[in-house]
């Protein structure tokens, strides 16, 4: 079993409990799941293990802000995500390991490096005028990202984000781009062998941990100062991010 490894138990671990606290509020913290299990799997089998949590995950969220989401927003940015989600598929199916691991590393590198300008006062290029092709292009952005690292988060943010909808709205229209977004990544990820039975396993055992995390999460954000907290987050995820790419070209 992939968990009886005391390094890949603790890495599994890390990740599913930072994927369990974005789910609860702490959003940053979603995109260091994947690189975080990356350290001690490969890139393709910790991606495959944190797919069932999210789908899991994804029921919570969908049925909280069912009624507060902006169809608008998801109609223009998930055809485009589809587009997204089959080129990772095809790269995914193209290079090695090693290569992908480098892939992952460069993803989490230049979306903390990008989230740390903007807590420096950087500005969003993206107006929220912006017509709804544009939403596409995003839209296919966000789901490359999310097929290769789980990372769809910060293009996503830079689309929407601008338009200040209504924080219920907002949280709704996230909740159900993302639920369709890892649904349809299923099928590419059976393509590719990465639910093998061992990754299965691993995922069950590990998404009651992620309920945990998530209803921690809950009570944290509410008295955590999110200003320092997300930033060294996003110190974190550069860091990882070099770390994955030197392993990569190592």
């Amino acid at each position: 079993m992939l968990l009886s490894d005391p390094y890949v138990l603790a890495a599994c671990v890390a990740a599913v409990v930072m994927v369990g606290m974005a789910k609860g509020g702490f959003s940053g913290l979603g995109a260091l799941g994947t690189p975080i299990a990356a350290l001690a799997l490969p890139a393709s089998t910790a991606a495959a293990i944190l797919l069932p949590i999210l789908i899991v995950q994804d029921v919570v969220s969908v049925w909280s802000f069912r009624h507060a989401w902006d169809r608008w927003i998801v109609a223009w940015m998930l055809p485009g995500a589809v587009t997204g989600i089959a080129l990772g598929w095809a790269l995914a199916a193209m290079i090695d390991e090693q290569a992908l691991m480098g892939v992952l590393g460069a993803i989490t590198l230049m979306f903390g490096v990008y989230r740390l300008w903007i807590e420096r006062g950087g500005r969003v290029a993206a107006a929220s005028t912006s017509p709804g092709w544009v939403g596409g292009l995003f839209g296919l952005a966000t789901g490359f990202t999310s097929q290769v690292a789980h990372a769809g988060g910060p293009p996503f943010q830079m689309w929407v984000t601008p338009r200040k909808l209504p924080h219920l709205t907002y949280a709704g229209t996230n909740a159900i781009l993302f639920a369709a977004i890892n649904w349809l990544k299923v099928p590419s990820y059976i393509a590719l062998g990465a639910f093998t039975r061992d990754v299965v396993i691993a995922a069950a055992l590990l998404v009651p941990l992620a309920i945990c995390a998530t209803l921690v999460a809950v009570r944290l954000v509410r008295v955590l100062k999110p200003e320092r907290f997300y930033t060294i987050i996003y110190v974190l995820m550069v860091l990882l991010g070099a770390r994955l790419m030197q392993v990569a070209l190592s």
